[in-house]
């Protein structure tokens, strides 16, 4: 099996810079990496992305970072990170491979329960769902998405059903008020 690390690295660490990465993320052992993020919503975006992969398992540590930050993600160190290697452990044996943990149990376990719900949504959705739903994400009109893509407005917007693109998009706001609420406790 080939290393998948990299690209994943390259992926997470695209420039234009990630909106709310702290710190970049990098390999911490074996295949695992950590990344330090302080927008919640750039961290629903990159827990979708991995989902998305249906490769990794997803461990979310939410909670303080010991300050200044190290140059490296990998000599970090606080409660987020103690949380995200229990998170990652529990992600393993967790259906839907994302794991929440943080000093606030209630706001971690809710932020967790809406991202079960978010991949089982992601993982039904078909090639075409994807390809709609992400040309919505990047603003486009329903029409610009039909001529884009050659298909009639209503076959646009069935897609966009099928593929749970609003439920996504509500899942999203969702776990990231949740988060938030958990780092404010």
């Amino acid at each position: 099996m080939s290393d998948l690390v990299p690209e994943l690295l390259n992926t997470l660490n695209r420039r234009p810079r990630r909106t709310g990465l702290l710190r970049k993320f990098e390999r911490t052992a074996g295949d695992e990496v950590q990344g330090v993020l302080s927008e919640a919503r750039a961290t629903i975006d990159v827990i979708v992305q991995l989902l998305r992969a249906d490769t990794w398992y997803i461990g979310l540590g939410v909670g303080e970072v010991t300050q200044p930050l190290p140059r490296s993600t990998r000599a970090g160190s606080g409660d987020a990170f103690v949380f995200a290697r229990e998170a990652v452990n529990k992600a393993k044996s967790s259906p839907h491979h994302v794991n929440v943990v943080g000093a606030d149990t209630k706001a971690a376990e809710q932020a967790e329960a809406v991202l079960w719900l978010m991949a089982s949504v992601l993982r039904r959705r078909s090639d075409r769902g994807w390809a709609v739903a992400d040309l919505l994400a990047e603003g486009l009109t329903r029409r610009e998405i039909g001529v884009k893509l050659g298909i009639s407005q209503s076959a646009v917007t069935q897609r966009a059903q099928a593929a749970g693109f609003a439920e996504e998009q509500r899942g999203r706001v969702l776990a990231a008020e949740l988060l938030e609420s958990g780092a404010a406790a």
